[in-house]
């Protein structure tokens, strides 16, 4: 089956299983709709709006560790595309529901240190008042090895010091391996130093 006739199925399906109030299931097709946009139509903003659909369908089931699942996806994309805001925004929302639980907290520091970068990308100033702000909300943070190593890009780009940067990178990637996600907001922050040569090499 075409990709377009999938999605005009599944969409299909979808408005009968919100007729009947199954919205769980309704959700998941969501998800696969957005997946077929992803992998095989490459239209990541009709994917971040299937997304954003199913995230609302969980929550209002009270699946929210669903519904944060389907956000993070968002936020991944939402900072690809330069929308920085929404971005962090959607980190901030998951990290801020997920410190609380025990068995989550440790993701946090991930998504806090995802919403500071999305910041740094817009505003060094902001960057700074966005990890003080996480510091006091989340002490764990402030331990962790993303958080150290803000301080020191920080630190690095006020100087406009380009080696700094990059050794600071190298050396966090040498123990927790950056994510291709990671590695591209880093290129661009890295990007607005001064005579910046546009790699983290």
């Amino acid at each position: 089956m075409l990709p377009i006739e999938a999605i005009k199925c599944l969409n299909a399906a979808v408005d009968i299983y919100t007729d009947m109030g199954r919205f769980t299931i309704a959700a998941k097709h969501h998800i696969t709709i957005a997946e077929i946009y992803e992998s095989e139509l490459v239209d990541i903003e009709k994917a971040i709006a299937h997304y954003e659909q199913a995230a609302d369908y969980y929550k209002g089931e009270e699946s929210n560790s669903s519904a944060n699942k389907c956000l993070l996806k968002v936020g991944a994309y939402a900072a690809q595309l330069e929308q920085y805001a929404k971005a962090i925004e959607i980190y901030e929302q998951v990290g801020s529901s997920t410190m609380d639980n025990p068995l989550l907290k440790y993701s946090a520091k991930e998504y806090f240190f995802k919403a500071s970068l999305c910041h740094f990308i817009v505003d060094e100033l902001n960057a700074k008042l966005a990890v003080e702000k996480y510091e006091e909300m989340f002490p764990a943070f402030s331990d962790s090895r993303e958080c150290k190593l803000l301080k020191k890009l920080l630190d690095a780009h006020e100087e406009q010091n380009c080696e700094a940067f990059t050794e600071a990178i190298k050396e966090f990637d040498s123990i927790s391996r950056l994510d291709q996600w990671q590695t591209t907001m880093l290129l661009r922050i890295k990007k607005t130093i001064q005579g910046d040569e546009g790699d983290l090499k």
